[in-house]
C-alpha cells in the first residue's frame, strides 16, 4: 500500500522523537521511499546518522548543508505526505503563526502535499488555550492533525499529551491519503473467528480459531477502497483500522443473524468463520455441578444453521467466498463445499500443512474458483495470503 510512496518526516526536540526512529524504520519495510528533516533541538534526542541508517537517505539539518543547499522547496513539492512526529508545543506555535527560523518550518510552509501533525508535550502545555487556539488555526489551514495519547509523560505526571504511537500514524495516512480504489463503493461482509456454544452460563464448546486469517483479508479489503463489516466470533485480534465496522458475536446463531442481515445489501461477503458445527439443545440456565456418582455428563447436539449454504443459496448478484478446513481428501472435500454453498470461491486450508492455520501468522492455501481453477500459494503470511485472496476476487468481480 504504500510502495513507492514518497514520506517526508519532520522531527522536532521532543523526549518522544525515538519513536520517530521506529517510524521511519515502519515505513521503509513497507516500501516507502523516506527523507527525514530534523530541527538542531531535535538532534540532542535523536541522531541523524541512525536516522540515515535507516532511511537510506542523507538527513536534512539545515537550509545549508557542508556548503550545499537543501531546496526545501522542492522537497515539499517531492513529497506525497509531509508528517511532523514529535510536533513540540513550540513548533506548533510556529507553524500557527507563520514563523520561519528553521528547515523544517521553511519546508512546511512551502510544502504543497498534505501535511500531517502529530503533537507532542506535556499535558499541562497540551491543555492550555494557546495551545488549543494554535491546534484550531493549523486544522483550519487544512493540516491534519492527530490526537494524543494519554499515560505516562517525561515529567513524571501521567495524563494527555503522549506522542501517537507510529502504527497508529502510518494507518492514519493509510486510511487518509494512500487507499486504494478498485474496490470503492463496495460492501463487503466478512465473519472470522471462532463461534462458542454455551453448554451453560460459564462453559462452552468452541474451536481453536485465532480470526487472524478473517481480520487480515477484512484489513487487505479496506486498503482497497471497501466498506468492510466484520462480523467476529470471540477472538482477541483487533483490525488496524477504525473504519472498519466491527459487529461481535458468540454462537453460530447470532453469526448468522448478523451476516444475514447485511448480506442483502452486500457486494461481496467472504465467509472465513470456524463456526461450530453443533450445538447445545437445552442450555443449562445455572452452572452444571459435578455429580459425586455420575462420571459422565451427556450432552445432546443439534446441527447449527449452514451459514454459507444458507446464504450461497440465496445469493443473487453477490460474489461469495467460503473457506474450508479439512482434514484428509482435502481438494475433494472443497471442490464438493464449492458446488453445494453455491460459492464463487472456496479456500482450502488442510491441517497436515505446517506452520498453517489455527492459531499461526503464516498460512497455505489453495484457492478453488467454479470455473474449475485452482491456485496454491505457498507458505506466507497470513497477510500475503490476504492480499492474494482479495486480488482474485477483484480479477474475478472485473471479469
Amino acid at each position: 500500500m504504500l510502495q513507492g510512496k514518497k514520506i517526508l518526516i519532520g522531527i522536532t526536540g521532543s523526549i518522544a522523537a525515538y519513536k520517530s526512529i521506529l517510524l521511519v524504520r515502519m515505513l521503509v519495510k513497507e516500501g516507502a521511499e523516506v527523507k527525514v528533516v530534523i530541527t538542531d533541538a531535535a538532534k540532542s534526542f535523536v541522531s541523524p546518522l541512525v536516522l540515515s541508517t535507516l532511511s537510506k537517505q542523507e538527513v536534512i539539518t539545515g537550509l545549508v548543508n557542508d556548503n550545499n543547499w537543501a531546496n526545501h522547496v522542492m522537497l515539499g513539492r517531492w513529497a506525497d505526505v509531509f508528517i511532523i512526529a514529535p510536533a513540540t508545543c513550540n513548533t506548533i506555535a510556529k507553524m500557527a503563526n507563520g514563523l520561519c527560523d528553521n528547515v523544517l518550518l521553511a519546508i512546511y510552509l512551502s510544502a504543497t502535499c498534505p501535511v500531517v501533525i502529530a503533537p507532542a508535550m506535556d499535558e499541562d502545555m497540551w491543555m492550555h488555550a494557546t495551545t488549543k487556539h494554535n491546534i484550531e488555526r493549523l486544522k483550519s489551514y487544512g493540516n491534519y492533525v492527530l490526537t494524543v495519547g494519554n499515560g505516562e509523560l517525561a515529567s513524571g505526571l501521567v495524563g494527555e499529551g503522549r506522542l501517537e504511537e507510529p502504527e497508529n500514524i502510518i494507518n492514519f495516512i493509510k486510511c487518509n491519503f494512500f487507499r486504494l480504489q478498485e474496490l470503492a463503493n463496495k460492501k463487503v461482509i466478512i465473519t472470522a473467528g471462532p463461534t462458542h456454544e454455551a453448554i451453560d452460563p460459564v462453559r462452552y464448546i468452541g474451536n481453536n480459531s485465532s480470526g487472524k486469517m478473517g481480520f487480515a483479508i477484512a484489513e487487505v479489503l479496506y486498503e482497497h477502497g471497501a466498506n468492510v463489516i466484520l462480523i467476529t466470533g470471540p477472538t482477541k485480534e483487533k483490525p488496524r483500522y477504525n473504519n472498519i465496522s466491527v459487529i461481535k458475536v458468540a454462537s453460530a446463531q447470532e453469526m448468522y443473524n448478523a451476516a444475514n442481515e447485511h448480506f442483502p445489501s452486500a457486494q461481496i461477503a467472504i465467509f472465513a468463520a470456524a463456526v461450530a458445527d453443533y450445538t447445545i439443545k437445552n442450555i443449562a440456565l445455572e452452572k452444571i455441578k459435578k455429580q459425586p456418582n455420575e462420571d459422565y455428563l451427556h450432552l445432546e447436539l443439534t446441527k447449527t444453521i449452514d451459514i454459507l449454504g444458507t446464504l450461497g443459496n440465496t445469493k443473487k448478484n453477490q460474489f461469495v467466498v467460503g473457506f474450508a478446513l479439512e482434514t484428509n481428501n482435502e481438494l475433494e472435500n472443497a471442490k464438493q463445499k464449492l458446488l453445494k454453498k453455491n460459492a464463487n470461491m472456496i479456500v482450502l486450508n488442510s491441517l497436515q500443512d505446517k506452520n498453517a492455520g489455527f492459531g499461526y501468522d503464516t498460512n497455505k492455501v489453495t484457492i478453488l474458483k467454479n470455473d474449475g481453477t485452482n491456485i496454491q500459494l505457498p507458505l506466507m503470511s497470513k497477510y500475503e495470503v490476504a492480499i492474494n485472496i482479495v486480488k482474485q476476487i477483484i480479477n474475478e468481480i472485473n471479469d
